[in-house]
C-alpha cells in the first residue's frame, strides 16, 4: 500500500474530508466546534459517536488511513485499545469518537461550544 505524498490542504479542506469519512463510516451525532481564534491547538474540533467500542476503533483508523493516503498525512492517535474514546490529531482537527455513554459523561463539546451555540444543543 503506497502514501500518497503529503499535499497541503486547508483546514477546511480537511475538515470536509474528516466530516466525508465520518459520514461514509455512520459516525452519529457530529458536532464541529470552530476553535479559530479560541485555541492554538487546532482550529477545528469534531466530536462524534459509533455504537460500540469496535465501531469506534473502526471509524478512527478508517479516519487515520483515509487522511495517510489522500493527503500523505500521518495522524496521531490514542485511545484504540479501549474504544470507548478514541482521540485522533490530525493537526488543523482534532476528533474525538467516543461510544455514546462515555460522551455524555465526559460531555466534551459542552466545555469548547460557543455560549449560544451549547444553549441551542
Amino acid at each position: 500500500m503506497t502514501t500518497a505524498p503529503r499535499i497541503a490542504i486547508s483546514a477546511k479542506e480537511l475538515l470536509d474530508r474528516i466530516l466525508a469519512s465520518l459520514d461514509d463510516d455512520k459516525a452519529e451525532d457530529v458536532v464541529t466546534i470552530d476553535l479559530r481564534g479560541r485555541s492554538d491547538v487546532a482550529d477545528y474540533m469534531v466530536v462524534c459517536s459509533g455504537r460500540s467500542s469496535r465501531q469506534v476503533t473502526a471509524i478512527a483508523e478508517k479516519l487515520a488511513d483515509r487522511l495517510k493516503q489522500d493527503a500523505g498525512l500521518a495522524c496521531k492517535i490514542e485511545g484504540k485499545a479501549t474504544g470507548d474514546w478514541v482521540l485522533i490529531d490530525a493537526g488543523d482537527v482534532i476528533v474525538h469518537v467516543f461510544r455514546p455513554e462515555v460522551r455524555e459523561f465526559y460531555q466534551l463539546e459542552k466545555m469548547w461550544m460557543p455560549t449560544a451555540q451549547a444553549a441551542r444543543n
